[in-house]
């Protein structure tokens, strides 16, 4: 029943960004911008570590989409709040597991494919990087977004408004941002801000994507990546559940 619900409820939702073809294609914008203007000047540039410049850029920007990309998915829910659709979800027998899974699993193929749209972009542009290590990033976006997916209904649900949940995203999003080393590794940064940044999960998945980019797989930050994004995506699907299970309409 569970797998049952959760594609009924993954259907429904997909089928409404399916129709959105405006809104999937705008999604990627902000990271193709980031490829076009800014990965040109990081061109040559001594970045650290091995691989090209475009080897340390692309696997940012993927996990940036996730990033911003899953967190502000909770807007739908309040949305959705206002016009009665998920007090009328919760009043019937489906698993309350199932009303989080087929959101979020819609969410994760939805970025996947426009991490698919990124990467092709980079490979246009001069990225260079082995198949598996390709697919190990696109794996890690669907963890990443079913994480902060999770999260980010939760959040919606015990907010309600847009005037609270915009900025209570934004106020979690950007440490993220800044520490994690998205755009540049954080060991070019002084040591203080180097080792600050390794009390933020998001690091951990950013170096092993990296580390998949150039081929690198039995690594320390692979494991470590690994590791987090699991452990992240399981706590984030629980406290997910339990908010709609527990909150009200």
């Amino acid at each position: 029943m569970l797998l049952h619900d959760t594609a009924l409820i993954y259907g429904r939702y997909l089928r409404q960004s399916l129709r959105s073809r405006f809104a999937l294609l705008f999604g990627v914008l902000m990271p193709l911008l980031y490829l076009l203007f800014f990965g040109p000047l990081l061109t040559d540039l001594p970045l650290g570590g091995t691989g090209s410049s475009w080897q340390v850029l692309v696997p940012g920007l993927l996990l940036q989409l996730g990033l911003f990309g899953a967190s502000f998915a909770g807007f739908s829910v309040i949305i959705e709040q206002g016009q009665g659709v998920v007090e009328r979800m919760r009043v019937t027998p489906v698993s309350r597991l199932a009303l989080l899974l087929g959101r979020v699993l819609r969410d994760a193929t939805v970025f996947v494919f426009q991490a698919v749209l990124l990467v092709l972009a980079a490979l246009v542009m001069g990225l260079r990087a082995p198949l598996p290590g390709v697919l190990i990033g696109f794996a890690f976006v669907a963890l990443l977004t079913v994480s902060l997916a999770s999260l980010s209904y939760a959040l919606a649900m015990k907010v309600r408004t847009p005037q609270e949940f915009g900025p209570a995203i934004n106020a979690m999003t950007m440490p993220m941002m800044l520490l994690s080393g998205l755009m540049l590794p954080m060991t070019l940064g002084p040591t203080w801000l180097d080792v600050l940044s390794h009390f933020i999960p998001f690091r951990y998945l950013v170096d092993a994507v990296r580390d998949a980019y150039i081929g690198s797989y039995a690594t320390a930050h692979m494991l470590y990546g690994v590791l987090v994004a699991l452990a992240f995506a399981a706590l984030a699907v629980t406290v997910g559940t339990r908010v709609f299970r527990t909150a009200g309409a």
